[in-house]
């Protein structure tokens, strides 16, 4: 399979992928009482309202040339969220962070069960695309979902671990989120996070296998 045609096959599960989570956030965050996304467009959706120019289309295209379709990763524009709004900001602040894996964990079920049809289903000319597709979806939304809740601020498991935390430790940990980007930029050239995310990606992939009988 050429480049054209892997990133034909892969733009609608990665699209989905990146702009569904933030969207997910994004309707979390008014359910617990703050209607920033909401007053913004942002809760929606339509992956158009979400896209990153740079983020959810230029980097995965060019990981994927790189990378052969060995390696998929990207971002959408960050939902806004105040978490000053929420109604009990500490404790709210878990759910609203933890719905963008989760829409990520419901996404690569529903490509996993895609794909158990294709499996079992009559063969026809768009079969093999429509496989390659599910299996796209299914790694983007793992990678994703266990990337994000690395418990490193500002990723998604970072302020999970705040609303966990004591006040005082919450606070102190939350000081993090200014070097979070540098720190996972160092993680992921020095091979650290590729050695920290291929185990936990083996058991999410296991089970995904074990669950719908790959």
């Amino acid at each position: 399979m050429n480049f054209i045609q892997t990133l034909a096959i892969s733009a609608l599960p990665i699209i989905f992928a990146i702009t569904l989570h933030e969207a997910a956030h994004g309707y979390a965050a008014r359910h617990f009482g703050d209607p920033t996304a909401w007053q913004m467009g942002r809760i929606s959706l339509n992956p158009l309202r979400h896209v990153d120019l740079v983020g959810t289309l230029l980097v995965p295209a060019l990981i994927l040339l790189v990378s052969a379709g060995g390696l998929l990763f990207g971002w959408a524009k960050p939902v806004p969220v105040n978490f000053g709004n929420l109604r009990r900001p500490k404790q709210d602040m878990l759910w609203v962070a933890a719905a963008g894996p989760g829409a990520n964990l419901v996404m690569a079920l529903f490509w996993a069960l895609v794909l158990k049809l294709a499996i079992g289903g009559p063969e026809h000319a768009y079969s093999e695309a429509l496989k390659e597709m599910a299996r796209v979806g299914i790694s983007i939304n793992g990678v994703l979902m266990v990337l994000n809740l690395l418990p490193l601020p500002p990723l998604d498991g970072g302020r999970i671990t705040v609303s966990l935390l004591p006040a005082r430790a919450a606070w102190k940990f939350a000081q993090l989120e200014r070097w979070g980007f540098p720190i996972l930029l160092a993680l992921l050239f020095l091979g650290v996070l590729d050695t920290i995310l291929r185990p936990l990606l083996r058991v999410f992939n296991t089970l995904i296998r074990s669950l719908f009988g790959f």
